[in-house]
């Protein structure tokens, strides 16, 4: 994966009441939560709650899935995996401070 791959999810994620229902999806599991379960848990109103999840929705954090009158919200296991794995993917890898040096130099 690269940066533009994973940087919508990040924006997602960098507002507080985005961050805090993406929590309980997570918390929740593979069942989910519907809108009235989150909104209960969290205290945001429902038209509120439909804002934030459709971008969760939007960057691929979140899956929907209609069942009757409700529609289930899930993480995406595997997607938050990506992005934990990219983060960690270079941890303590080392930094190649020779190009500074040639930058450095060139000028």
């Amino acid at each position: 994966m690269k940066e533009k791959d994973i940087a919508p999810a990040f924006a997602a994620l960098g507002h507080e009441a985005r961050l805090k229902i993406y929590r309980q999806l997570v918390k929740a599991g593979r069942d989910g939560l519907n809108i009235g379960e989150i909104g209960r848990l969290l205290g945001l109103p429902a038209s509120t709650l439909a804002h934030h999840l459709g971008t969760l929705v939007q960057a691929g954090l979140v899956t929907q899935e209609k069942q009757g009158r409700e529609t289930r919200n899930r993480a995406d296991f595997d997607v938050m995996q990506n992005i934990v794995g990219f983060i960690a993917d270079e941890c303590c890898s080392g930094v190649d401070l020779s190009v500074l040096t040639s930058a450095a130099e060139a000028e």
